[in-house]
């Protein structure tokens, strides 16, 4: 068994994709239409995903926005450099939540960013 994708909805799918490529570095590795259902379908990762986890965004055409509720955590991606990420994020217009430096009662450095859609990414330095 292995973890094939985490999906968020979103509304508008367009903005988004831009956000997750430009921004935070993925690749737009498929996206369909489903006229009959009116949604559509794009996933997005840093791999193939034949062997990586990807992200799955569902736009439905009748939906411009959501409740993100309070079950939701964030969504964890590693980089090489949290501060060198964070600014560069900045610098292209991405909401920092949470700028890197030492996690709360730990030495983990991370940050957290917002996707167009409330979603919040935690970006941790690799180990």
């Amino acid at each position: 068994m292995r973890l094939l994708h985490t999906m968020l909805r979103v509304g508008d799918l367009d903005q988004s994709i831009k956000f997750y490529t430009e921004i935070l570095g993925m690749r737009l590795l498929r996206r369909k239409d489903y006229p009959e259902g009116k949604f559509t379908l794009a996933f997005l990762g840093y791999g193939d995903e034949k062997e990586n986890t990807v992200l799955e965004l569902t736009y439905n055409w009748d939906i411009s926005s959501y409740d993100l509720g309070n079950g939701f955590g964030h969504l964890a991606i590693e980089v090489n450099n949290v501060y060198q990420a964070t600014e560069q994020i900045r610098q292209q217009g991405g909401k920092i939540l949470r700028d890197a430096g030492p996690m709360n009662a730990g030495n983990t450095i991370i940050a957290f960013v917002e996707d167009p859609d409330g979603y919040q990414i935690e970006l941790l330095a690799k180990d």
